[in-house]
């Protein structure tokens, strides 16, 4: 997952004489001078949470004044004094706003939520102000209608198309009073994403399940126990247990765990996040927003919020994306039931007359893999420590793109977790810095991003880029170090796809530079890397048991393999389901109203989905959607898997997974290019065709029999 913050190119540049002028105000906030240290990261040691608010202020009053210099000048417009006059308007505010979101996601606290709060209106009303003025639009549009006379390069053409684009999408065509309203709707907006996202990490950090016979841990693992124990303790909750809804905690909870009424209660906690009637409730954030887009999209000329959203992607519209999901629906549901079936089967060998519910399923798919194939996932473990499978990523890189990557201690970092890197060519030229936050813990949310702190072009010079990953993966419990999960292997491989697309971009101006690419393009770099996680010649690299430094035996890699497809009936249609969940509520027109648990029970139905199976993520704990930039695009990991099953079969068409003339291509055409080109364009420059859906089916098991 990509995380993104304020916008990027329409940001404040703060120049020298500028900060010169207050020079009271730059020695107390460290965002007010340059840098002062290794590789002029952020320093995060020196930024208090009192420095957010008049940074901010001051960043957007400096932009104003930017932003009005290049409205009223007199010249004739022209590309440079204004398009790359408004891209370099803003390094001060994008050097605020980056390190605050990052924080507020990673490491908040009651201090950063009240400023997040405060401020997502500002911001708001401050963008409008850009956008929606009149005289700033008639020479950007100028510009644009007059193309010809520009003579730009390829790169600068593509600028000012988006730029012209972003103007008209955020309403700058709109008479006086529908911009009016539209402020009022963008303003709002800011501040319900910003509820939504806290009540749910306040949702997650409430609920515990504490455990005090040691007969209900039956069936779980001794690691897990460990952790749960190590966890207790910090609650002090001595001689006693703890579970959480974090994924390391939950999911092997539900998968391992014997004890059924507690399956079902963890389920429940679960799957009912902000949506539980108390102050954490998200019921009412989802219908407003739900509400208030598809107003917003029907101002700015679009039927519902999915066409508006689309119309800058890789599917265009909404009839594309809804025919793949369906077709993916049709061949996947039939494999979920048969897998429904087998476990029914389990049980009812068990005399207890117990039909499967939805907190059984990862509980008897464990062991309808054990039966069938011998396999039981937390046999990988041992050989899955944190540090090694860390260096088979670093392999797999240095393989397919000649990178290196040395720890640097001695460097700024927002938490004692963080790790950081610096990464070189082969050649040693500097190429990035990398941060790593692995573990959970209640002042980040949950899941796994991809973030920057400094894009690779910054005011139309190149830079190096300072990018981050931050993961929630099972911690180590001090008589063992961190085990990963295969899940959690393929998160890591596919988190540091995405860093890749940041570090090696290669382009000049900061819109346009690496993750900064449609939705459904973005999760390509990601997906594909995750190919690598598990074949034979990466896992020889980093794959060995962290006692014994045994290689992972052949035999294991063998029933891996052979129960990789597996559950995949499962895994495709709860993904499905809250893709196609995401699509009808951004497909609703204007003035429908709805009942977040109604409306998606209806959904539901309407498709077929089994009570098993809940959608991935339901309405009022899906963050991507609601409080993550993946509205009406959550569809985007299956449209890019499309893409990326596709590119690793041009590498296994070689015979060989490292092969540098295809590595070369993909790093050229796909890595290095960012927004500068058309997706599918670029696409077709590294395959020379267009992709084949047909790899993705034979990946997850869905191929329909001849």
């Amino acid at each position: 997952m990509i995380r993104k913050h304020f916008f990027p190119g329409l940001l404040l540049f703060c120049s020298m004489s500028t900060i010169n002028s207050n020079c009271a105000l730059a020695q107390a906030n460290p965002f007010f001078s340059e840098y002062n240290t290794p590789f002029q990261v952020p320093p995060f040691e020196s930024i208090k949470p009192a420095h957010f608010m008049p940074a901010f202020e001051e960043a957007m009053k400096q932009q104003k004044a930017k932003v009005a210099a290049i409205y009223r000048v007199r010249s004739t417009p022209t590309f440079q004094n204004t398009i790359v006059a408004l891209e370099d308007s803003g390094t001060l505010l994008d050097n605020v706003s980056t390190v605050f979101f990052n924080l507020t996601s990673a490491n908040t606290n009651p201090e950063l939520e009240k400023i997040s709060t405060e401020i997502a209106p500002k911001l708001a009303q401050h963008r409008d102000d850009i956008f929606l003025n009149q005289e700033l639009f008639t020479r950007v549009k100028q510009i644009h209608d007059n193309v010809a006379k520009e003579k730009l390069s390829p790169e600068e053409a593509r600028l000012l198309d988006k730029t012209y684009k972003s103007f008209v999408r955020n309403g700058a065509n709109l008479d006086e009073k529908s911009k009016e309203r539209l402020r009022n709707i963008n303003k709002e907006l800011s501040s319900l994403t910003v509820k939504f996202g806290q009540n749910l990490l306040k949702e997650v950090n409430a609920f515990e399940l504490v455990i005090d016979k040691k007969d209900d841990l039956s069936g779980l693992p001794e690691g897990l126990i460990t952790n749960a124990a190590k966890v207790a303790k910090e609650s002090d909750l001595n001689g006693k247990w703890k579970f959480t809804l974090h994924n390391p905690s939950v999911m092997p909870f539900l998968e391992y765990a014997d004890n059924r009424k507690l399956r079902e209660q963890i389920y429940k906690a679960y799957t009912h996040k902000g949506d539980n009637n108390n102050e954490f409730d998200n019921n009412e954030n989802v219908a407003k927003i739900v509400s208030l887009r598809a107003e917003r999209s029907k101002l700015l000329g679009y039927d519902s919020y999915a066409d508006f959203a689309l119309q800058e992607t890789m599917a265009k519209n909404p009839a594309s994306v809804f025919d793949l999901l369906n077709n993916l629906w049709s061949a996947a549901l039939p494999v979920a039931k048969l897998e429904a079936t087998e476990m029914q089967k389990i049980m009812d060998k068990q005399g207890k007359g117990e039909k499967l519910e939805a907190w059984d399923w990862f509980y008897y798919a464990n062991k309808v893999k054990q039966e069938k194939y011998n396999f039981d996932a937390e046999e990988l473990k041992p050989y899955f420590p944190l540090e090694q499978v860390k260096q088979g990523i670093f392999f797999v890189s240095q393989r397919l793109y000649g990178l290196s990557f040395t720890e640097v201690k001695d460097i700024p970092k927002y938490h004692p977790d963080v790790v950081a890197y610096e990464v070189k060519e082969a050649n040693g030229r500097h190429v990035g810095i990398f941060y790593m936050d692995f573990f959970p813990r209640g002042s980040k949310r949950g899941g796994a991003w991809m973030t920057s702190y400094r894009k690779q072009s910054a005011n139309g010079k190149k830079v190096s880029p300072i990018v981050s990953i931050v993961c929630n993966f099972t911690p180590p419990n001090g008589s063992e170090p961190a085990l990963l999960t295969p899940d959690e292997v393929e998160t890591f491989f596919h988190e540091f796809g995405h860093a890749l697309h940041g570090l090696l971009s290669n382009v000049k101006f900061e819109s346009l530079a690496g993750t900064s690419v449609s939705r459904d393009f973005v999760e390509l770099p990601s997906q594909f890397m995750e190919h690598y996680a598990f074949e034979k010649e990466v896992l020889n690299q980093y794959a060995k048991h962290y006692k014994t430094g045994e290689l992972i035996p052949q035999a294991l890699i063998d029933k891996m393999n052979a129960a990789s497809k597996f559950n995949q009936g499962f895994a495709t249609v709860e993904y499905l389901a809250a893709s196609l969940l995401d699509m009808a509520y951004h497909s609703l027109p204007t003035g429908k109203q709805v009942e977040p648990g109604k409306f998606e029970q209806t959904e539901m139905a309407k498709i077929g989905l089994i009570p098993q199976i809940a959608p991935r993520y339901r309405s009022t704990y899906f963050q991507h959607i609601f409080a993550g930039g993946y509205s009406a695009g959550y569809y985007s990991y299956i449209w890019s898997e499309v893409l990326d099953s596709d590119a690793f079969a041009a590498f296994k068409e070689t015979g060989n997974i490292f092969d540098q003339k295809t590595a070369e291509s993909f790093r050229k055409n796909i890595l290095e290019k960012g927004g500068t080109v058309e997706p599918m364009d670029l696409y077709k420059a590294f395959r020379g065709k267009e992709p084949d859906i047909k790899y993705l089916l034979q990946n997850r098991g869905l191929e329909k029999p001849l």
